[in-house]
């Protein structure tokens, strides 16, 4: 991709202005901008990225192989953010509909309304595919070391 080409996200800024800077390392500083970073790290097939972005406590359940597959076989249509919350203290949702092409060319959508979670000073994902089972006195998952209440329970 060249610097100066349109983001994938949709937004109006270059992808260097745009979410580079967050597949770079950057907190995402909304929701809103996370969820647009993910989409496009679909795009460019930025699987590391889209894991770390998830919910700690969940990324060990993402199945990394169909993310890949997903990413690389798919043509990216394009983006449409329907509407984005303001945060109610560490937690925010993005409705949202994102578009491609399956190898075949046949066109799909997927409209959902995606949970975020602030913790440790970034927005993650909360993957709705991967229910938390931890009792919210025992360890976190992640293996932080703290409570999973005091963690990454949503």
């Amino acid at each position: 991709m060249n610097e100066v080409d349109a983001c994938p996200c949709g937004s109006t800024e270059t992808y260097q202005q745009c979410c580079q800077p967050l597949h770079g390392g950057a907190a995402a500083p909304t929701p809103e901008r996370l969820m647009r970073s993910r989409y496009c790290a679909y795009t460019l097939g930025l699987i590391n990225y889209l894991v770390a972005t998830t919910l700690p406590a969940q990324q060990a359940e993402l199945d990394r192989e169909a993310m890949e597959q997903w990413s690389r076989e798919s043509r990216w249509l394009g983006l449409e953010v329907e509407h984005a919350d303001p945060p109610k203290g560490d937690r925010a949702q993005v409705t949202f509909v994102a578009h491609w092409a399956d190898p075949g060319g046949r066109p799909h959508s997927h409209r959902e309304c995606s949970d975020f979670l602030h913790r440790a000073g970034r927005w993650y994902f909360l993957d709705p595919n991967h229910a938390l089972k931890t009792g919210r006195n025992e360890p976190c998952p992640c293996g932080s070391g703290r409570k999973f209440k005091q963690c990454c329970m949503p």
